[in-house]
């Protein structure tokens, strides 16, 4: 794009900044447009599963309530109460919504489709998940409420207990991927299952990661059965219960931009991405960014199902899942995978790297794809 505006007379700067802003805004604007959807969507799911109608008054269909809601909660009076931190108090809600959208930045839509295509895109977005805790610990500390502050010690425990096993489910995947790219993460995934099947789900090594990741998702965005952030039988409505208008909607915002990331993520790490799910020649007819948005919305389906049936952990039962089950299991596959590996892959003379772009091109900075299928420049 950078080129696009170089020809338009700009210099390499200005060309450069234009082109990194109007990537930013194709990002962050159908995010929200998606954010506000998905919202609908989960409203919808929940109801059809509790046999109600659920949103279906605000235009065709109800497609229009996100919106309305959105539209009453801008023109609300922000009311800060008179014992928070007013600094903190309002810059919270701030940073967890940038947090938020800057995670997008390394997510490929397809294989040309991704704002920064860098090589270590994994361990960003393991950083910036990371951050996301801070905005409701400033919240709940800022609020100066004993609710709020409740709120954000469970947060801070709850995403350090999922944080761990994250990890090392992430260090199952880059074995076998053998790059942090993300994009070539997904390239790997083409054939991996006996050939023709795209994606390390279909792997026996794998898919208990993969059973164990998508749980610990649900964990790291506090969503149901492990909502004990903001459960409103015992904190009201946990770090929110101060906030009203914008600073409200910006943690709502937020907190669904972080499921669609984890979905995103699942379809990223374990369903092959953009590509189809077998190895079918007319599958390729369709385009790899509709491919990645079904998956992921397949995933935020499941999150919205999960969250109308499962009824909520108490808070040391997540504790124990997290410390006692998930931690030692994530470390064991660890130990199998690369065992499993060395036995099998390193062991082979005919297997080495080589550096290449992802679409095929000798470039140092890119992934580096391992096998014999890479791609020899």
């Amino acid at each position: 794009m950078t080129e696009f505006f170089q020809s338009l007379g700009m210099s390499y700067e200005w060309a450069w900044f234009t082109a990194t802003f109007a990537g930013i805004l194709l990002i962050a604007l159908p995010l929200m447009l998606a954010v506000a959807m998905i919202i609908y969507v989960d409203r919808k799911v929940w109801a059809a599963i509790n046999l109600r109608r659920g949103p279906n008054v605000v235009g065709p269909f109800g497609l229009l309530q996100s919106f309305a809601d959105g539209l009453k909660v801008f023109l609300q009076e922000t009311i800060i109460p008179s014992a928070a931190n007013k600094g903190i108090f309002i810059l919270a809600p701030i940073v967890t919504f940038t947090v938020a959208l800057a995670a997008w930045a390394v997510v490929p839509f397809s294989a040309t489709a991704v704002l920064a295509d860098i090589n270590i895109g994994l361990l960003y977005i393991l950083a910036i998940s990371s951050l996301s805790v801070y905005g409701v610990v400033m919240s709940g500390w800022a609020s100066n409420s004993k609710y709020p502050f409740f709120s954000a010690m469970r947060a801070a425990a709850q995403m350090i207990s999922y944080e761990v096993s994250i990890g090392f489910i992430l260090v199952c995947v880059v074995l076998y991927a053998g790059s942090f790219n993300l994009s070539a993460i997904v390239e790997m995934q083409r054939g991996h299952g006996l050939g023709f099947v795209n994606g390390y789900w279909f792997n026996l090594l794998l898919f208990p990661m993969w059973v164990v990741f998508f749980i610990s998702s649900l964990a790291e965005t506090q969503r149901v059965p492990f909502d004990l952030t903001e459960a409103e039988s015992e904190l009201v409505a946990g770090y929110q219960t101060e906030y009203s208008s914008m600073s409200f909607a910006l943690f709502w915002l937020g907190e669904y931009a972080n499921i669609l990331l984890m979905c995103a993520l699942n379809t990223l790490l374990f369903f092959g991405g953009w590509l189809p799910p077998v190895e079918i020649e007319f599958l390729y007819w369709v385009p790899g960014i509709v491919w990645f948005l079904l998956k992921t919305f397949f995933f935020f389906f499941m999150f919205s199902w999960v969250m109308a049936t499962v009824p909520r952990y108490r808070y040391d039962q997540l504790m124990r899942l997290g410390w006692k089950v998930f931690l030692p299991m994530s470390l064991i596959f660890v130990f199998l995978i690369s065992g499993w590996l060395m036995l099998t892959r390193y062991d082979d003379p005919n297997y080495d790297c080589v550096p290449v772009g992802v679409e095929g091109t000798a470039d140092t900075d890119d992934a580096v794809l391992c096998g014999p299928e890479r791609i020899v420049p």
